[in-house]
């Protein structure tokens, strides 16, 4: 079963307070071979189940026991004989008294002293059935779980217990584990006690859990609330529970567009602001696999189609973070300062390659559950197998918390000649969570930012109290034989908060957990994205820093070999000095590698420090190299560092630690007014590489400034920029905020345009290139014309800050030329149904509001009226969107889709219309989807506008209605009108002659 390192919580949860962490009490622990073990699981699964809750039981207990490995073979032996050790000081420890199970956990105002307890139990249950843990079989300690069991029904976790403290430990953390003993120990438990343990869960988790898809009730949580439900269900021998689970899986499927979940473009959010793709996504992927290789072949099955959202994320939202076994520590949130925690008793460090066993595991059990299409599978299990392979750094067969049934996943599939192991992906992502990925054979970097739809960093629960700075701009990177270790040794503790690699920041001193916890603070700042075409990438960030007044515009630029980085417009007040990180190279407990500036080779002592004025190349041996573009003023040190997993996180180890650094810095100086920098990162480089690279530069900077920042590559044909505000940089010019990202290359020409401000509907962009015909535009592109120079028509409203393409090329046929007009409502308003209000007029309203009831005279159902005075417009309509800007507002959820409809008529006025007046609805139109967060809607008009040109026998007039489809009741979505003072109704409209 999938494993996890955190938590799952809402804003409450816990930081992972017992022994065992998740991962370590569904994966360490479950060491027992296939139903062979000595008889005893024998004696709990029969081969034959006698029926379907037996046999779903025997499954469940399959998945937690592992198969086909060898339990005197290395690793596992040792595995087995370390969960027996620990039962049996578990055992000796255990002393029931009036008020605990455990001296240590005494029960009553500490939630996470009921999930310790069951986990200490889970640990003594595992000993107990597996082989060679020296406790197989033994009658004592069955019965000791047993006692153990019943005590905490009678006093801890009873069927009429009040909840205290974190609603986490009652909802998932205690009865996961308490129905993975009843599992474990069906034969020793008597039916009655397995209903009395039933009747607790059934306190704690009622089916109302589930009932609406809010609150603590989404994402990786509801799939854990589902696991609970489910295993109610098998122990208890209730169809009807295992029928609300498998119904409750649903809502995590589809794609939201704000919130918590899977996004279509990759993205996974969780605590509605927080990308948590390695953490809390590892979960939800885990979790729902577990269930599906539980359900399948049953007669709860999940059979909902959109589980293939969940299939498409393993390429999707998954792989691009794992990187040679690891997953990065970016989309991991406040689980980065977990480390060793002074709950496992093994103090095993969690760390990123950890947390990507974990996720590896996940998506190979997904492949074994024998659900998803074959050929999914097969990709699945080859990414895997590379995976494994390629983690030099930390091997996935050596981790301890991988677990028995996950390492012998892996192990079979390593050794399974079939499955050809995967190289790692070449290619680029820009994610709308605020994260970009780039990938290339021999290395992968990420940077993490945060804006106004995410924030800066996670912390609670006494977790994570120094992330301050970790989205603002960190920039990871990795090699494929080199620097896979940066961030696992020790790096989180030890490293200087304030010089963080990548990172543009005030010194201003912060204190730990500044901002407020689980998120609370964000920056201002909506310009946060980037521009890709899967190939390369333009990133930028509009940055603004944690309780500090510092802004500045921060750029990547990602090309074949090297990254060039750029910062424009730094300033600040908070009276202290401002810094660019340029790196901070972890060099571990004992590192001496060199540091080359400009072909000098400079001390190794730690303490050295100095400044290099005009330098050209700076090249840490064994990591890469750093060239600047003119020469630049660098600041070195080399320095021990000590710190503890405690100083950032009160559950962990108190352990000093030390590790070494080499820093590399540009100073801004105290309050800067305007400060930059820019320097081109080389993964890999060595001296004499970044020398030559400074000689001879292939990436020129074509502009640096607080409004664009872009730059041209002559290697890859890659002109690229990122406009904070409409203007001109090189050939590319734009009428509004976007990133653009051009390639020539034999003849083709690519452009990828995105918003990362998602501020405006379209965005016009020239560039001044010349010979290229024929186009092939992807969705939301208008080639509007190609003679003397491309200007392009890109619909960047409701995209979300994605990238769209279009490809030309030197041959072929010319498209038509076009022309482009953005036409403002001559008049709008909305009409609302019922007795009370068919009667009234709202033109004058600031706001449009829409709404299907799929009733009548309800009162709540509310049309949009728009009109569009077109009899200008000449030539044939090729394309016309009505673009509206607004969000849901309604207390049944937080996601719609509204339509628009031809009016039947054109006459009604703005000041007179109501319900009862309005034209009736005429041909359907286009659809979109609004969510709770304000945004641009588009919706295809094009027919409705074509037939109202008077070349086409219309009166010139255009008239419009926006209500939700027929037959299907929505939510109430409100738009801004024409009377609004911003982002008011547009209808784009594009003729042809």
């Amino acid at each position: 079963m999938q494993s996890r390192s955190t938590t799952p919580a809402a804003h409450s949860d816990a930081p992972v307070p017992h022994p065992l962490s998740r991962r370590r009490f569904l994966q360490l622990g479950a060491a027992v071979t296939a139903l062979t073990a000595g008889g005893l699981l024998g004696a709990a699964a029969p081969a034959e189940a006698a029926d379907a809750y037996d046999a779903l039981r025997a499954r469940w207990l399959q998945l937690l026991t592992g198969t086909g490995f060898d339990p005197t073979a290395a690793p596992f032996a040792a595995m087995l004989g370390t969960i027996g050790s620990q039962a049996a000081t578990d055992l000796a420890a255990m002393a029931p008294t009036g008020g605990s199970l455990w001296p240590d956990l005494p029960i009553g105002t500490v939630s996470a002293n009921v999930t310790t307890s069951y986990a200490r139990l889970r640990t003594m249950a595992l000993a107990y059935v597996q082989p060679g843990t020296g406790q197989t079989g033994s009658a004592t300690l069955a019965s000791a779980v047993s006692t153990g069991l019943d005590w905490m029904q009678a006093h801890a976790y009873t069927p009429t217990t009040t909840t205290y403290d974190n609603w986490w430990d009652w909802q998932i953390g205690s009865p996961e584990q308490l129905e993975d003993i009843c599992v474990l120990m069906y034969a020793q438990l008597t039916s009655a006690q397995i209903a009395n343990y039933c009747s607790a869960v059934d306190h704690f988790v009622p089916d109302s859990a589930v009932a609406a898809y809010s609150g603590t009730s989404t994402g990786a949580n509801r799939v854990d609330l589902c696991h609970v439900l489910a295993l109610r269900g098998v122990l208890g021998r209730s169809s009807a529970k295992l029928t609300t689970a498998q119904a409750a899986l649903s809502p995590v499927f589809p794609y939201v567009l704000n919130g918590d979940g899977l996004y279509a473009d990759g993205s996974f959010i969780q605590h509605t602001y927080l990308p948590y793709t390695g953490s809390y996504g590892a979960v939800l992927l885990g979790g729902v696999a577990s269930l599906l290789y539980l359900l399948s072949g049953s007669g709860w099955a999940v059979t909902d189609p959109g589980v293939q959202n969940l299939y498409d994320s393993v390429a999707r939202a998954y792989a691009p973070f794992l990187f040679n076994g690891l997953v990065m520590d970016g989309v991991s949130g406040r689980a980065i300062s977990r480390g060793v925690q002074l709950s496992d008793p093994l103090r095993i460090q969690q760390d990123d390659h950890t947390r990507g066993h974990g996720l590896i595991n996940g998506i190979l059990l997904l492949a074994d559950a024998g659900v998803a299409p074959a050929a999914q599978t097969a990709s699945w299990k080859g990414m895997v197998k590379g995976w494994v392979q390629r983690d030099y750094y930390s091997p996935m067969l050596d981790d301890r918390t991988a677990g028995i049934p996950g390492l012998a996943r892996a192990q079979t599939l390593v050794n399974d000649a079939t499955v050809t192991a995967a190289a790692e992906p070449v290619g680029a992502q820009v994610f709308g969570m605020d994260r970009a990925v780039f990938r290339r054979a021999g290395w992968a970097a990420s940077v993490s930012m945060a804006s106004a739809r995410t924030t800066y960093y996670e912390t609670g629960n006494g977790e994570n109290l120094r992330g301050w700075h970790t989205d603002e701009g960190m920039l990871y990177w990795w090699g494929a034989g080199y620097g896979n270790g940066q961030y696992s040794d020790a790096f989180w503790p030890t490293v200087d908060p304030y010089r963080l690699p990548g990172t543009t920041v005030s010194t201003v001193a912060l204190a730990d957990g500044a901002g407020g916890a689980w998120g609370a603070s964000h920056p201002a700042a909506v310009w946060v994205g980037g521009a890709t075409d899967g190939s390369y990438a333009a990133v930028g960030q509009d940055l603004r820093g944690l309780s500090s007044t510092i802004t500045g515009k921060k750029s990547w630029f990602f090309f074949d070999d090297s990254v060039m980085c750029l910062g424009a417009g730094i300033s600040c007040t908070d009276g202290v000095p401002v810094e660019t990180v340029i790196d901070n190279r972890n060099l571990g407990a004992n590192g001496t590698h060199a540091l080359t500036v400009d072909g000098t080779a400079q001390p190794t002592t730690l303490g050295w420090s100095n400044t290099f004025t005009g330098a050209q190349s700076i090249v840490v041996s064994g990591f890469g190299g750093y060239v600047f573009p003119g020469g630049a003023t660098v600041h070195a040190l080399r320095e021990a560092r000590t710190g503890a997993w405690s100083d950032i996180n009160t559950g962990a180890d108190t352990t000093a630690l030390t590790r070494r650094y080499l820093t590399l810095w540009f100073a801004h100086g105290t309050d800067p007014g305007s400060a930059g920098y820019s320097y081109l990162l080389m993964p890999g480089a060595d001296a004499a590489a970044a020398a030559a690279r400074a000689a001879s530069p292939q990436v020129t900077v074509v502009a640096n400034t607080a409004a664009v920042q872009a730059v041209s590559d002559g290697a890859s044909g890659v002109t690229a920029a990122n406009f904070y505000a409409a203007g001109s940089a090189g050939p590319i010019t734009v009428s509004a905020p976007a990133s653009v990202l051009m390639r020539e290359q034999s003849g083709t020409l690519t452009v990828a345009v995105s918003d990362p401000s998602r501020t405006a509907a379209t965005v016009q962009v020239t560039i001044a290139r010349s010979g290229y015909l024929s186009a092939a535009p992807g969705q939301g592109v208008t080639v509007l014309g190609t003679s003397g120079g491309v200007t392009l028509l890109v619909e960047v409203g409701g995209a979300h800050g994605a990238s769209r393409t279009v490809t030309l090329t030197t041959s072929g046929t010319a498209p038509a030329p076009g022309t482009a007009v953005l036409l403002a409502p001559t008049a709008d308003t909305y009409v609302r149904d019922g007795s009370a209000y068919a009667g009234v007029n709202y033109g004058t309203a600031t706001t449009l509001v829409v709404k299907n009831t799929d009733t009548s005279g309800s009162g709540y159902s509310r049309q949009a009226l728009l009109s569009f005075d077109v009899s200008q417009l000449g030539g044939a309509v090729g394309r016309a969107v009505l673009w509206l800007y607004g969000q849901v507002q309604d207390s049944g959820g937080t996601l719609t889709t509204v339509q628009a409809f031809a009016s039947g008529a054109d006459t009604w006025t703005e000041t007179g219309v109501t319900w009862s007046s309005a034209p009736a609805l005429g041909a359907a139109l286009g659809t979109g989807r609004i969510s709770s967060a304000y945004d641009w809607v588009g919706l295809d008009v094009t027919a409705a506008v074509a037939a109202a040109l008077p070349g086409a026998g219309g009166d010139g007039k255009v008239s419009l209605t926006v209500f939700g489809p027929l037959g299907a009741a929505g939510l109430a979505a409100v738009f801004n009108s024409r009377e609004n003072a911003a982002d008011r109704p547009v209808l784009e409209v594009v003729t042809h002659p």
